[in-house]
């Protein structure tokens, strides 16, 4: 199967900067910038964003990058979608290269930021009609597509209402619909589903899996472990600039240290207890950030009242305790040493 996206060793340092300034996607941004890491810098250093990243995601592959807020996933973006410049590395997407052949890039894919950015002195159907107008499309052509777009969508009943009056999760639809107008070949998403409710994120879910099934390729961001697990074919978890993991949700759940995780909060500094427990042969693996212990093990609850008395040798008193199976966060809390969020 062909690449729809391929890096190699891309990377990106903002340079050193003693006051506030914009971020080079918002200087730099061909359509209204995305929000994420990057926004704003305050530095006396430069700022590595993204550090030697490989990917190869393949056409029709519903890829996403899973990380916490400022891992470099929205930089990423920003670099694909040629509204930032690599300092290091090349990209190539929908067969051309982001830093040479910019133009065609943007012809061949369609973006859909982290919040929605419609023209509110336009009504939803003038919003999708004026952005085909920027690729070329034929009045009555994007008129065509435009409604279109916008029954798939279910919203197509709303085709002449103020942008204001759509709610959270039929605004996001449009700048789906908005994404969509032109046909591109891939579509970027960037953390599409913030600021949604329960009932709206899963209505989202259903128009992005089936704009998937129709054989598109689809590359989303995302901080949210349950939206990665159900919808993307494999993940790719990034943090500090770096990739860590790549594979199916399944493949990287099956990475996950062995065991429950059991995390106890103490009163105090837990390096004692990770060190005691540790030594335990029914402890896997023990680790402490500050007044939380991290302990891996195949009995489960089991090991509880061991651990508390541990605490009790050491001084501490357990505050709290918290039990977890393997998963894409105890996988990314192996990695890292911290939770996703």
């Amino acid at each position: 199967m062909s690449s729809a996206i391929r890096t190699d060793g891309l990377g990106k340092v903002y340079p050193p900067t003693g006051r506030l300034r914009r971020s080079a996607s918002e200087r730099e941004g061909w359509l209204a910038p995305l929000t994420g890491e990057g926004r704003a810098l305050r530095a006396s250093g430069p700022i590595v964003a993204l550090e030697g990243l490989d990917l190869d995601i393949a056409e029709g592959e519903f890829f996403g990058l899973l990380g916490p807020n400022g891992a470099g996933k929205t930089t990423t973006i920003g670099i694909l979608t040629t509204r930032i410049r690599a300092t290091s590395g090349s990209a190539i997407v929908a067969g051309a290269n982001v830093a040479t052949e910019p133009q065609i890039v943007r012809q061949r894919i369609g973006v859909v930021p982290q919040r929605p950015n419609p023209d509110r002195a336009l009504n939803v159907i003038e919003n999708l009609c004026f952005h085909a107008a920027y690729f070329g499309l034929p009045n009555a052509l994007a008129n065509r597509r435009a409604k279109a777009l916008l029954e798939e969508f279910d919203i197509g009943d709303r085709a002449h209402a103020k942008v204001d009056d759509l709610s959270g999760g039929q605004q996001q639809r449009l700048m789906i619909a908005r994404a969509l107008i032109h046909e591109p070949q891939v579509i970027f998403l960037d953390e599409p589903t913030v600021g949604l409710d329960p009932q709206a994120r899963l209505a989202l879910w259903k128009v992005l899996r089936d704009l998937n099934a129709q054989g598109r390729t689809l590359v989303m961001t995302t901080h949210y472990m349950e939206e990665a697990d159900q919808l993307c074919d494999r993940l790719a978890i990034i943090d500090q600039g770096k990739l860590l993991a790549v594979d199916t949700p399944q493949g990287l759940k099956e990475q996950a240290p062995g065991g429950t995780l059991v995390e106890l909060e103490l009163d105090g500094d837990g390096r004692a207890v990770a060190a005691a427990a540790e030594l335990h042969p029914d402890v896997s693996r023990a680790g402490a950030k500050g007044n939380t212990v991290r302990i891996y093990s195949d009995r489960g609850s089991a090991i509880i009242p061991t651990l508390i008395q541990f605490a009790e040798k050491s001084g501490r008193t357990v505050k709290d305790i918290h039990l977890s199976r393997p998963s894409l966060e105890t996988l990314f809390i192996g990695l890292t040493g911290r939770k996703l969020d």
